[in-house]
């Protein structure tokens, strides 16, 4: 959610339990200090929703720029219901925030697509630290906590549709 006035922050809890789902998060260590909070967040939220610790697997990454590579290798390498991309990426003096933010969207959009399976972005781009601070468990709530939400209708939503063996050009 893009809005202070809205948020799943409050909406921890699904009717929709993970049991042996599989989940990737793929978390960025630059600006640890608000992804760690955004990571353990996400974590616990699926773990309150059923998930198996055994079956959540954890990537680290440079930075938000290598999230998508992450997720990449997590579609790839593993047997995942869903990937969370984790990050955070505060504007600067420079326009680096743009081109990152921008490649990186549309890399997760393209990987879920091409998967067929959720890739959900998860990454803050906020002007200031103290913005980021208020999604990463301040004010506004937890980003994490709705990435993981997110995440756990996405995984339904694909199961409840029929499989249709005609593609769009996706795979």
């Amino acid at each position: 959610m893009s809005s202070k006035d809205k948020s799943l922050s409050s909406k921890t809890k699904s009717s929709k339990k993970l049991g042996d789902k599989s989940i990737g998060i793929v978390w960025s260590r630059w600006n640890e200090d608000i992804t760690i909070p955004l990571k353990d967040g996400c974590i616990k939220t699926l773990t309150k929703n059923g998930l198996n610790k055994d079956n959540l697997i954890l990537i680290e990454v440079p930075g938000a720029f290598e999230l998508p590579y992450g997720a990449k290798l997590l579609l790839g390498q593993q047997k995942v219901d869903a990937v969370i991309c984790i990050g955070c990426v505060i504007k600067g003096e420079t326009k680096h925030d743009e081109y990152i933010n921008q490649t990186v969207a549309q890399s997760i959009s393209m990987l879920g697509l091409s998967a067929g399976k959720p890739v959900i972005y998860g990454v803050l781009t906020p002007n200031d630290k103290q913005q980021a601070l208020d999604r990463a468990g301040g004010k506004y709530g937890n980003k994490g906590d709705e990435a993981a939400i997110t995440a756990i209708e996405m995984i339904y939503l694909s199961e409840q549709l029929p499989k249709n063996q005609s593609s769009i050009g996706f795979n």
